[in-house]
């Protein structure tokens, strides 16, 4: 089974699919979303639904009435393609460590989602999610994805990998390579075993084959769709991989065992 570990929410859905489709992927996991870049038919749009993704990363909107919106359209979708989606939840980081717990409890698992994410905390403030690590251990281990691009810094790297030693029941998956900081990415999920590294958007080709090479057991394969693409992402793996064990563990088995579903 070939799973995209990290899409988000698409207006229309059928553009997901449709990419899925094209790239031979069977689910994907879905993270809901407040820009849609998608929607942009020119610059300024394109700017518009860039602003809103700019203010989430900087921490700005970040309530529960910041995400309603998000959580209804990634439910919507998650009911309508079951067969599709594997659906994650998002919560607010602003809330009290009592209040992300109850949001946890009411929102992801009581509504039957596999996970938690994607969290996006301001620069240098990762400790931000311990609280959603302390409520994810709670409920059995339940897997965190956590944005791994700017403005996520190389102490935020070192921050999560301590923050994961400390929950060790609970995988943490660390998104997009770390983005510019892939080395230290790679060598902080190599070394701290609750961690896995999601290989989306990487603009050096060598550092996915690198992270594969080191972690060949906790790298995913993941497309951010829509800033990504199934298709080249998809390739990219098989681009730097050899036929096999390896190869079908990143796109697919390494998270479809780590969720349960093979």
């Amino acid at each position: 089974m070939i799973i995209d570990a990290h899409s988000h929410v698409h207006d229309p859905v059928e553009s997901h699919l449709a990419a899925l489709d094209d790239a031979g992927v069977d689910r994907a996991v879905l993270f809901g979303t407040r820009p849609h870049p998608e929607r942009a038919v020119d610059l300024v749009s394109l700017r518009r639904e860039m602003s809103i993704l700019d203010h989430a990363l900087a921490g700005r909107g970040n309530s529960v009435e910041g995400h309603r919106t998000a959580w209804a359209e990634l439910h919507e979708t998650l009911a309508a393609h079951p067969d599709r989606f594997i659906g994650f939840g998002s919560v607010p980081l602003d809330l009290s460590e009592e209040d992300i717990a109850a949001l946890i409890d009411r929102e992801v698992v009581g509504r039957g989602l596999r996970g938690i994410g994607e969290l996006t905390p301001p620069a240098g403030e990762a400790a931000r999610i311990e609280p959603v690590l302390a409520a994810a251990h709670d409920q059995g281990g339940l897997p965190v994805v956590v944005h791994g691009s700017a403005p996520t810094t190389a102490e935020d790297l070192h921050t999560l990998s301590r923050l994961a030693a400390r929950y060790p029941a609970v995988p943490l998956v660390v998104s997009q390579l770390g983005g510019t900081n892939w080395m230290a990415a790679v060598e902080l999920v190599r070394d701290t075993p609750s961690m896995y590294l999601e290989l989306s958007t990487a603009a050096i080709v060598f550092a996915v084959r690198l992270a594969i090479r080191e972690i060949p057991e906790r790298t995913l394969f993941g497309s951010d769709a829509p800033y990504g693409d199934p298709v080249l992402a998809r390739t990219t793996i098989e681009r730097v991989t050899a036929p096999g064990e390896v190869r079908d563990r990143v796109l697919g088995g390494n998270l479809g065992r780590l969720l349960g579903i093979l």
